[in-house]
């Protein structure tokens, strides 16, 4: 791979990283799982990134990488994410910690969430991110009016499991 392409895709990472922590939150439970799934995902970017072609932005593909990763290894084993080595190219990418505080805030949303289905899961998740239903149906993979109707149907079932 050029270095070029190498530099964009680093640089991208970094500045779009929040959008993995946030998937590896909603689909783990303890911080070595955040850190696997964060790896996992960061190595199916990198190697989906020459075929991203920015008909949609970044972030937009971003997203649906991650959660797709996510949702297969967790529907793979859901004690423990394995990974892979991806010290090649780890070396090049800043971290940097993860701050949690909002997160925490957010607990009980976050372990009524986790209640959810797979897809259900992502749906929430890419409505709390402000995505309009358009992006969100993009990025599941969805029809826009489908997007609408399970949206209002998991609010229904959120607000069962918050106000039981």
């Amino acid at each position: 791979m050029n270095k070029e392409l190498e530099h964009r895709f680093v640089t991208e990472l970094e500045d779009n990283q929040n959008i993995v922590h946030k998937v590896c939150s909603l689909y783990t439970n303890d911080k070595d799982s955040h850190n696997d799934l964060f790896q996992e995902i960061t190595i199916q970017l990198w190697k989906a990134y020459p075929k991203f072609r920015g008909d949609a932005k970044f972030s937009t593909w971003m997203y649906r990488v991650a959660l797709n990763t996510a949702i297969t290894l967790y529907r793979k084993s859901k004690k423990r994410v394995k990974t892979q080595d991806f010290d090649s190219v780890l070396y090049k990418i800043k971290a940097t910690d993860y701050d949690d505080t909002e997160e925490r805030q957010l607990k009980l949303m976050y372990d009524a969430i986790k209640q959810l289905g797979d897809i259900d899961k992502a749906l929430v998740f890419l409505y709390l991110e402000d995505k309009d239903y358009s992006e969100i149906a993009e990025t599941l993979g969805i029809s826009e009016v489908n997007a609408r109707v399970k949206m209002s149907r998991v609010k229904t079932k959120l607000k069962t499991i918050l106000n039981p």
